[in-house]
């Protein structure tokens, strides 16, 4: 049994959920994703009562260390997303 829960699996499940056929169900998953992705990538934070808040976070350029050579070099910097999850979320996985 695998241990991870891919895309295919979500739209499956959705489809199982809301009685519609995968290709409608895989639509709605993307539009979605794709509106999740472009409100992160205009700045905004998307908050999905109960289930959690995905926001943009900076990391500042910093100084790291190669493991191998242990020379030092640079980080640049970068944006990743953030994702806090919400209390049902975290009550349900507990």
């Amino acid at each position: 049994m695998a241990n991870s829960y891919t895309k295919a699996d979500l739209v499956d499940a959705v489809a199982a959920a809301t009685d519609l056929k995968k290709v409608q169900a895989e639509a709605a998953l993307g539009a979605a994703l794709g509106s999740i992705q472009e409100a992160l990538t205009s700045g905004k934070k998307v908050t999905l009562v109960g289930f959690g808040t995905f926001s943009v976070q900076h990391r500042a350029s910093r100084t790291g260390r190669n493991p191998q050579t242990k020379a030092p070099i640079e980080i640049p910097a970068s944006n990743t997303v953030k994702f806090k999850p919400g209390k049902a979320l975290r009550d349900a996985v507990n």
